[in-house]
């Protein structure tokens, strides 16, 4: 299924207090919850989204692993629905990819151009569909699920023709507790010493975005879904990407780096862990650079709450 549900955008205005930096080619949004504890109305505003953006992979993995797209109890695959059954550490990556989606569609980005998802990559995670696959049919093979390759959400620009015009993609992460140093060991990778005198080994999300190339892993998959789910209505925008796959044009890249958390007891409101007014000297690659820190109170809860919901108290998908 494609993704057709649209952000909730006034919602978004309401949950978080934003503040928006940057210059040029670069641009930092820093969203902190407004209030704590969170209404219980927030996992109502999300879940349509978040469904939207699980459907295609929900779909694609129930009919790989011979269970019902809704297994009634007793049935067969009623403890390995899709993402609801995942390992908690592997829903809240989840929900950071899916948050990056969101909110790209939703705020204004550096470029300020306008971003669309058509469809989220999730069914490309063999690791999720081993573990349904033998959950499905023994509930006690349960265990950690490692993290999809490539990127971990890509979106488009495109023109009213449905040419792509651009890229989004990059690297979304999750954390329980967002410290200068925790952000050090997302950003640098792993790292000896301590204080100033720490080094690191460069194998972190600067890595991966400084690394990357401007045509972002996962497009072939997308071009492949889209060719799958609705040919005809994709068909110019499926060229542009096939053009883009075979060198034969260059949609420029924005990266995007979205770190999202529980506030830190020591952390001021208003506080980011990342430059605000121009690029970190860590980033080598010359790319438009968005910057995206999340700020909860309680967001394991909150993650737990919407994932706990999807496809279960009404008649979604």
């Amino acid at each position: 299924m494609l993704h057709t549900e649209k952000p909730p955008l006034a919602e978004l205005k309401s949950f978080f207090t934003e503040r928006t930096k940057g210059s040029g080619a670069y641009g930092h949004l820093l969203l902190e919850q407004s209030t704590a504890p969170f209404d219980a109305g927030v996992v109502d505003v999300f879940r349509p989204y978040f469904e939207s953006a699980h459907a295609d992979a929900r779909e694609h993995f129930h009919k790989a692993v011979r269970i019902s797209l809704h297994p009634e109890a007793g049935e067969m695959g009623a403890d390995a629905a899709y993402p609801n059954c995942l390992p908690a550490k592997t829903i809240r990556g989840l929900f950071g990819e899916v948050m990056a989606g969101m909110i790209a569609e939703a705020y204004p980005m550096v470029g300020t151009k306008s971003w669309r998802i058509p469809i989220f990559l999730f069914r490309g995670h063999g690791a999720v569909e081993d573990y349904i696959f033998d959950l499905a049919r023994d509930p006690t093979k349960k265990r950690e699920v490692h993290g999809r390759p490539g990127n971990d959400f890509i979106g488009l620009e495109m023109a009213p023709d449905g040419t792509v015009t651009a890229f989004i993609a990059g690297e979304a992460k999750w954390r329980a507790d967002l410290t200068a140093s925790t952000m050090d060991a997302i950003m640098k990778g792993d790292g000896t010493g301590k204080g100033a005198a720490r080094v690191f080994q460069d194998n972190g999300v600067w890595n991966d975005i400084n690394t990357a190339l401007p045509v972002p892993k996962g497009l072939q998959q997308m071009c492949d879904l889209l060719a799958l789910k609705d040919r005809e209505a994709f068909a110019r925008t499926i060229l542009s990407l096939d053009e883009a796959l075979l060198g034969m044009s260059s949609p420029p890249r924005t990266d995007l780096i979205l770190i999202a958390g529980n506030r830190s007891a020591t952390r001021a409101k208003g506080t980011t862990l990342l430059p605000t007014a121009a690029p970190p000297t860590d980033y080598k690659a010359t790319r438009p650079l968005q910057i995206v820190e999340i700020v909860l109170e309680g967001g394991e809860d909150l993650i737990e709450r919407i994932y706990t919901s999807l496809w279960v108290k009404h008649g979604g998908a």
